[in-house]
């Protein structure tokens, strides 16, 4: 674990990324203090305004600062994002690691139930379930967890079954340590740093499913503050007041390029490989120093 921190030090990339992504988190923490005005709060008598001193985003059909609007629906998209996460990566990864140690008919049965998952179209299955079960936003997150764990049980059934049979693991189980502490204590360890990037990328891209299912009307409903709910509210309006939807898409891009390039930066740090390719960069830096 020293090893990666000091990696972490050592990558302008993973820090400038980190940096950005927990600016971005703690800005609807704080958006009471931040936030101008009330994110519900009408004022007729300036709606569709494009930018003035009181409300520097605007405002849409109704009054409401689309600035407030965007800092506290930050709270409600980022913490849907992170209690689907925290659900389809738990479940995700205790299905996983039981498939790749134990192995056998615990094995297959997990495979195939991960297959069958996996062969339905996971977007057409979450609009499907929410439009029987009904608007909400807690039907949304039971839906995108019930077909988001599948990647999580199989990333972590591979990286299982390529260090189970390493020395240290044989090691631990001579030395006394029971079937469930050599998971907890020494398998998990090793395979958690690696599963930290697909946490961070999955950020990007279940932001993206939760805003397409806000903007079908599948999610939040009014008048909760929500980005992709902000989008369908103003594609109404997309002639005569753009900005309804330039600044939600521009929140919703940026926080999906800022955790993906984060998830990348980590990678790289993790990847055994990193030390040569930083070696080699250098090099190709320093020669093309020499050359100019």
């Amino acid at each position: 674990m020293k090893i990666y921190v000091k990696k972490a030090l050592r990558s302008p990339g993973f820090l400038i990324w980190g940096i950005l992504a927990v600016i971005l988190i703690l800005i609807p923490v704080f958006a009471p203090y931040i936030a101008p005005h009330d994110p519900i709060a009408t004022d007729y008598a300036s709606s569709m305004v494009s930018g003035n001193a009181t409300y520097p985003f605007g405002t849409d059909q109704i009054g409401r600062c689309i600035l407030s609007r965007l800092i506290w629906g930050g709270r409600t998209s980022l913490l849907i994002i992170f209690w689907v996460i925290a659900i389809i990566a738990i479940l995700g990864i205790l299905l996983g690691v039981l498939s790749g140690y134990l192995g056998g008919w615990v094995d297959m049965l997990i495979t195939r139930l991960t297959d069958i998952v996996m062969a339905i179209p996971s977007t057409v299955f979450v609009i499907a379930l929410v439009s029987v079960l009904g608007p909400g936003l807690h039907h949304t997150v039971l839906a995108m967890s019930l077909v988001g764990w599948t990647e999580y049980c199989r990333v972590t059934r591979a990286l299982v079954l390529s260090v189970k049979e390493n020395q240290y693991v044989q090691e631990a189980r001579m030395g006394g340590l029971k079937e469930h502490q050599v998971i907890l204590r020494v398998i998990l360890p090793n395979i958690v740093p690696y599963l930290l990037v697909n946490l961070t990328q999955d950020i990007g891209a279940q932001l993206l499913t939760l805003s397409g299912l806000s903007l079908l009307g599948l999610s939040s409903q009014p008048p909760t503050p929500e980005w992709g709910f902000m989008l369908s509210e103003g594609r109404k309006f997309i002639q005569s007041a753009p900005w309804l939807i330039i600044y939600p898409g521009m929140v919703i891009v940026l926080h999906v390029v800022v955790f993906n390039l984060l998830g990348d930066s980590l990678r790289d740090i993790l990847d055994p490989r990193y030390q040569k390719r930083s070696a080699r960069r250098k090099e190709l830096e320093k020669w093309q120093q020499e050359k100019v």
